[in-house]
């Protein structure tokens, strides 16, 4: 997929291409051959049409000129001293390999083709050095004109380029943070890359996840809370000018783009995708802001590939997340997108085919499966209870009770409604079937009720008093 090359590196490759390099002096220096000179000059500053048919005329002596081979060494090995030669020949090279993908098979035709590369990646920590940043261009131009995925690629080079493309997009600049993300977008051509750019996930989609959700407006500690917020009373109709969190629209749109591809891997990633990073609450609320028709065709077409690889574990969090009536609601807007259409109407006929189905107790067993709870309507209805508090306390020989201890575990500094909830739902299950109460506190459920009659929080504490108090009534009621 071709991108527009981002500003900051189409600067810094022209300002190259327009040194004065002293070639002649370099020869007798021993930094570089005559031969390999010979080949550089037939190529530099020639028309596109000229450079191609002269490169794929002489392959072989091109790929060792780069890469070495046949006991020569490469011309980045013999100017390893030369910064000026070395960034020089980087810019030259991924010249020729946008021009003629052929040179690109035939580099990685080579035992190791990646030998003097990689540590280019490591040249220096400090920005104001352009080769590592030359070099990941370089490599990412490489690997995407051959499509390659033999081990050498795969195992070897493509964890060294995600970890340095991720400090690019970990950078408080949105024009580095730009070249990472495109950069990514080139290499996730196939499964193998796509599914190594998962397995680094911590440092290729965890900052990618904190962009979308500075776009999102919300930060990183409160951003279930206010996702969960943002689903329940979805007020915010979009941005006017710029996104939330600064973040522009064009890196948005490449984050989604790279989110996208990731999600044809949603039958591997899917599920996971959403417990560590909230994605399908994030996904609808970017789609309730989405600004432009291309974000909102990049939004849908991610929700529906993740959401048919993963149906009984992500549909019940699309329906508490209320994106059917979202979806609902753009249905009635005009867009000039055919495949946005497409994917909008395949979309709610998905959600529409799954809520038909559905009754308030499968409602409630995946707000708790979630793992967050919210004040739906289940919890303050006395009928529901009284009709579904012993299926779920049996419910998969125990599985909600468990879920729910596991949620009243955590402090919940950010979203204390999620612990008055809870207790509310443990009052309620011990005064529709008391005699179960001793299941109950086998998982320390009483223990953690009583000690949230001291939280800090008013509604916490009333709620926490209200479940104990059914408690010890049945208790006494007992005796």
């Amino acid at each position: 997929m071709s991108l527009d090359l981002p500003t900051y590196l189409a600067s810094l490759q022209g300002n190259i291409r327009q040194r004065p390099i002293p070639w002649d002096g370099a020869v007798r220096a021993g930094t570089l051959t005559e031969e390999q000179l010979d080949r550089i000059r037939a190529v530099d500053k020639v028309k596109k049409d000229v450079r191609k048919q002269t490169v794929e005329a002489d392959l072989d002596g091109y790929s060792v000129l780069f890469v070495g081979g046949s006991g020569k060494k490469s011309v980045l090995e013999l100017a390893a001293k030369r910064q000026d030669v070395v960034q020089y020949i980087l810019v030259l090279l991924n010249d020729l390999l946008s021009t003629s993908p052929a040179l690109s098979k035939a580099l990685l035709k080579n035992g190791d083709p990646y030998r003097h590369f990689l540590p280019l990646l490591a040249h220096s920590a400090t920005l104001d050095d352009p080769i590592p940043l030359l070099t990941s261009t370089v490599l990412v131009s490489l690997m995407a004109g051959s499509r390659d995925e033999t081990p050498a690629t795969v195992d070897k080079a493509l964890p060294l380029i995600y970890s340095y493309l991720s400090s690019l997009t970990k950078n408080s600049d949105a024009g580095l943070q730009d070249i990472g993300v495109q950069e990514y977008s080139s290499l996730l051509y196939g499964h193998a890359p796509r599914q190594q750019f998962w397995n680094q996930r911590s440092e290729t989609v965890a900052p990618l996840i904190d962009i979308l959700k500075a776009a999102a407006g919300v930060g990183n500690a409160e951003a279930a809370a206010s996702l969960w917020s943002g689903a329940t009373n979805p007020s915010r109709s979009g941005f006017e000018g710029s996104l939330g969190g600064g973040v522009g629209l064009q890196l948005l749109y490449h984050v989604l783009l790279v989110m996208w591809q990731l999600s044809f891997e949603g039958a591997n990633v899917g599920a996971e995708l959403d417990d560590e990073y909230d994605i399908i609450l994030l996904y609808t609320q970017l789609l309730r802001l989405s600004p432009k028709e291309k974000t909102t065709r990049l939004l849908l077409a991610t929700l529906y590939n993740l959401l048919t690889t993963n149906q009984n574990t992500l549909l019940p969090i699309a329906v508490l997340a209320r994106l059917p009536s979202l979806l609902q609601n753009l249905q009635s807007r005009q867009y000039n997108d055919p495949d946005l259409r497409e994917d909008l109407d395949r979309l709610s006929e998905l959600l529409e085919e799954y809520t038909k189905t559905k009754t308030t107790f499968d409602e409630y067993v995946a707000e708790v499966n979630s793992g967050h709870l919210r004040w739906s309507p289940p919890h303050r209805n006395a009928v529901f209870w009284a009709e579904n508090a012993r299926k779920i306390l049996d419910y998969e020989n125990g599985a909600l009770i468990r879920k729910l201890a596991e949620i009243m575990k955590k402090p919940w500094e950010n979203d204390k409604a999620v612990l008055a909830i809870a207790c509310n739902d443990l009052g309620s299950l011990v005064r529709e079937v008391p005699e179960r109460r001793g299941s109950l506190e086998k998982f320390g459920l009483k223990t953690r009720v009583m000690e949230l009659m001291s939280d800090t929080d008013e509604n916490v504490r009333w709620e926490s008093l209200r479940a104990l108090g059914g408690w010890l009534q049945y208790s006494f009621d007992t005796k």
